[in-house]
């Protein structure tokens, strides 16, 4: 091999490193803006809400006077703990520990699927409905949306966890799994948000 396609071959290498870089930092930034423009849907919820609660009369549905807590206090503990777990099962794959990482998202989608299922346990008690006023709508509509974030975090997780099958596939980056763990971490803090809203200030 000659000096000129030595040097070639490096500067061809060196080129191929920083497309990679600047697709991924592009990456980065695309979910961020993602990330925000959910936040705006959301908080456009929680202004409305805010808005229609303190103004109009008779906020609840006839013979309704609360919600109870007891549940989706734990539902709460889960799907806020289970944050700490995704964070323990990327350091995991940080250190190139597969396994590690393997439990620890596993049980994250345990965690996950555990909250949606109280969730809907919860929904199958209720005394009202959709169409039970302002509050019947906008408490299905909340807890609905955020419900379906949930179960795409699930489904991310899934893919995450298959993806670590594949040899060497996140021995180079792992942005997908970087990505699905703020996401989780997103859903858990606009919970967090929900719960205060619907069940703390009631």
């Amino acid at each position: 091999m000659t000096a000129e396609s030595s040097i070639a071959k490096s500067v061809e290498a060196d080129i191929r490193s920083e497309q990679a870089h600047e697709a991924a930092e592009n990456s980065k930034f695309g979910f961020i803006v993602f990330l925000l423009s959910e936040s705006v849907i959301f908080l456009s919820f929680f202004v409305g809400y805010i808005v229609y609660k303190t103004t109009v009369p008779d906020w609840y549905p006839p013979g309704v006077t609360g919600l109870d807590t007891k549940d989706p206090q734990i539902n709460t503990i889960v799907l806020v703990s289970s944050s700490f777990v995704i964070y323990v099962a990327e350091r995991y794959l940080h250190d190139k520990k597969l396994w590690g990482f393997r439990v620890f998202l596993l049980a994250t989608m345990v965690m996950g699927s555990y909250f949606l299922y109280g969730q809907a346990i919860e929904w199958s008690h209720l005394s009202f409905g959709l169409t039970s006023g302002l509050f019947g709508g906008l408490f299905y509509l909340l807890t609905g949306f955020h419900g379906l974030h949930v179960l795409t975090g699930i489904l991310l997780q899934v893919l995450m966890f298959g993806r670590s099958f594949i040899p060497g596939n996140y021995e180079s980056g792992y942005f997908g799994v970087e990505a699905t763990s703020l996401f989780w971490h997103f859903v858990d803090v606009i919970w967090i948000i929900l719960y205060v809203l619907i069940y703390v200030w009631q």
